[in-house]
């Protein structure tokens, strides 16, 4: 089968736009291919710092005959009608046409085959359609300023064929340039042209130009050689996917190598060296194989270029500029550690940036005041919640209070991405609580699905503050997150509460929490609290889903909360759910909820046609079958005995004696006829049938499940 190669060359396409552009392509033109009715067999796309690149495997070189029906007037219509569907039709007399009748008469129908268009004409319309219109986040006009690219394309390899035979080029022009065979290699060590045919030919021919086409190819060989290179020094890579793949993007002929800075230099913490190496030269840090793990005066380069002098200039260069970065960084940790002269007066130097925090009146937001008024609910918030998590009150409160003062700090100024991690090392420099020091790096955890959660107690109560003042304020003001817009990551501060309640086993009810976050608030809505606790169940549901849980368990859990008794324990409600999965889970489970179904479902019909509820205790004497006498006296016994099981919280031994009442439902259903004929019997039948939900619900809304 056919197969088509297209390469767009260009200047430099930049690393972040690479994958996403790749992605692109390869929707645009085969999404074409389908259109135009010229299914594929598969499809790969490629991206380097030059060209993108698309393989396309198993295109039919001509699409399928398209058999179509037209259907025209009525026999007898009007010659100027015959002739409007002769022409329409793109037939030349009644002749060619078929006479179909239906209850209203006899009428025309043309019946034509359009014929498969050729893959290679489509080709050439689709191809300079989807450079024309693709879609790039950021272009500029280039050329003859018809084109919009992301950077300069200079030329378009595009041929079509089997492997069988010559492929022809696909013809088409776009700004200027002809689609053709003819590319280039590497910018420096290959640059002279060269013609390629199908696919697997490019490749080569590339691979022999010093050009790796596949990213991940590039990604592995960046990752081996830096793992060589230290390995050879008694030295690993801290691992950086973020800067593995933006490096992969920035060469075509990745060539690892290592330099150095002076040890000195190790006096500043390992996170800010870090930052400053990944920031400004794109280069990775290595640390020792010991238990201590200290970062090493060392750094690895990627290199676009195999140098004559086996990279020393290229390593000279760079290490020239690291360690004026990192002089710099030192001069600002120094700084940091110093007295501010006009806050002295405030006390240590973490409190004295505290002090210019307020001072300045940074604000936090327009409508939720400054950061010194937000560090003030923090203090306040993070000693009410500290008993609460089996935190010391005064430790959580001074905490708070330096939560936020490297904000001010000149390393947290260069490096926002450290801040947090700063306040701790100067909260110890200058001799505050250990945990102290860790609930001022660790109150921002975590932040994203992969990042560690606090679990010092401190940490914890201050973590959680941060994040609760964050939602109800913002909940408050009503700045809720939108479809995909979040710009106040209210998302992410709800998820990081939930797995820090639920990976440390924290029983904090949020309603009571929340009124304690929104006291120091301007007044909000009165909705405020109870739509939070429900966004809190949506995100939820998206945690324990992507842990492989039902969100129908968890819409059956919380239906059961009341005004006075709200379903806001978070590791409550998971261990609800937890257990009731695994009831589910059981054949016992099972069949209890298809019973459940089947009593609910009849109670719900009859219900509303009789216009009301049969709720209430069961008559005795009204029971005269076996079957409705042993289920009768189950759901009395299960209902008890789940009720007793979770008000001590054993939601194992409440489903337990749900699973009790597996037989007598089975039981009830196969030998009793709820609608009896005697209107007090079927009432007291259906009052049963009313107690299997009772029972049900003492552990889950069961009707919520799916």
């Amino acid at each position: 089968m056919p197969e088509l190669l297209l390469e767009l060359f260009s200047e430099e396409i930049p690393a972040r736009m690479q994958k996403k552009a790749a992605d692109d392509l390869k929707k645009m033109i085969t999404d074409g291919l389908v259109a135009a009715g010229l299914h594929y067999e598969a499809a790969i796309a490629h991206a380097t710092p030059r060209r993108l690149v698309l393989h396309v495997v198993g295109v039919p070189a001509k699409g399928a005959d398209v058999a179509e029906e037209r259907k025209g007037p009525r026999v007898g219509a009007p010659e100027q009608a015959i002739q409007g569907f002769l022409k329409g039709a793109g037939i030349a007399s009644l002749d060619q046409a078929t006479v179909v009748s239906d209850k209203k008469g006899d009428y025309y129908v043309a019946k034509t085959l359009k014929p498969g268009r050729k893959a290679i004409d489509v080709l050439a319309e689709l191809v300079p359609t989807t450079i024309r219109t693709f879609p790039w986040p950021k272009s500029q006009r280039w050329g003859t300023g018809s084109l919009r690219w992301v950077r300069p394309l200079h030329s378009i390899v595009c041929t079509f064929g089997s492997d069988l035979e010559e492929p022809e080029i696909v013809p088409f022009e776009v700004d200027g340039i002809r689609s053709g065979n003819i590319t280039r290699g590497h910018r420096f060590m290959a640059p002279a042209p060269f013609s390629v045919k199908r696919f697997d030919d490019y490749v080569q021919k590339l691979q022999n130009a010093y050009v790796v086409l596949d990213a991940e190819r590039r990604r592995h060989t960046i990752r081996e050689d830096a793992k060589s290179l230290a390995f050879a020094q008694g030295l690993e890579v801290i691992e950086d996917e973020g800067l593995l793949d933006e490096v992969a993007g920035l060469v075509e002929w990745p060539v690892t190598l290592m330099g150095s800075f002076e040890e000195e230099f190790l006096e500043v913490p390992a996170e800010v060296i870090r930052a400053t190496i990944r920031a400004n030269q794109k280069c990775f840090v290595m640390r020792s194989h010991h238990v201590d793990q200290k970062l090493a005066a060392k750094f690895l380069l990627v290199s676009n270029i195999e140098a004559k002098d086996g990279g020393a200039k290229i390593v000279a260069g760079n290490g020239r500029v690291i360690r004026a970065r990192l002089s710099d960084a030192r001069h600002f940790f120094h700084t940091d550690l110093a007295d501010l002269p006009d806050y002295k007066e405030a006390g240590k130097p973490l409190d004295q940036r505290l002090a210019k925090l307020r001072a300045l009146n940074v604000v936090f937001h327009e409508k939720l005041g400054t950061q010194g008024a937000r560090v003030d609910r923090l203090i306040r918030l993070a000693r009410e919640l500290a008993p609460l998590v089996g935190a010391d009150p005064a430790k959580a409160a001074r905490a708070a209070e330096l939560a936020k003062a490297d904000l001010m700090t000149e390393v947290v100024g260069e490096f926002p991405e450290v801040q947090g991690l700063m306040g701790k090392t100067y909260a110890l420099a200058q001799g505050e609580d250990a945990s102290v020091a860790v609930a001022i790096e660790d109150h921002y955890k975590p932040q994203g699905p992969s990042d560690r959660v606090p679990t010092d107690p401190t940490a914890i109560a201050v973590a959680l503050a941060d994040k609760l003042d964050v939602l109800t304020g913002f909940w408050a003001i009503d700045e809720k997150p939108t479809g995909s817009k979040d710009p106040y990551a209210l998302r992410r501060a709800a998820l990081g509460v939930i797995r820090i309640l639920i990976e440390n086993g924290v029983r904090l009810p949020l309603l009571p929490a929340f009124a304690k976050a929104l006291a120091a608030l301007p007044k909000a809505a009165d909705t405020t609290a109870t739509d939070l606790l429900a966004f809190f169940a949506d995100r939820l549901k998206v945690q324990l889903r992507d842990q492989g849980a039902r969100h129908d368990l968890v819409d059956a859990v919380f239906a059961l909360g009341t005004a006075e008794a709200p379903q806001d324990d978070l590791a409550l409600v998971v261990k609800r759910v937890e257990a009731l999965g695994a009831f589910l889970g059981s054949d016992d489970g099972k069949s209890l909820l298809a019973g459940y179904k089947r009593a609910a479902n009849i109670l719900d019909k009859e219900e509303k046609k009789d216009g009301r509820a049969y709720t209430g205790a069961i008559d005795a004497s009204l029971l005269a079958e076996p079957a409705e006498k042993a289920l009768a006296q189950a759901v009395a016994v299960a209902e008890t005995a789940a009720g007793k099981a979770v008000v001590a919280e054993d939601f194992a031994a409440a489903m337990s004696a749900l699973a009790a009442l597996r037989g007598p439902v089975d039981a009830f259903f196969d030998g009793i006829l709820v609608n009896a004929e005697d209107a007090a019997v079927r009432e007291n039948r259906l009052k049963l049938l009313s107690a299997i939900r009772a029972a049900c619900a003492t552990v889950a809304d069961f009707g919520r499940i799916g």
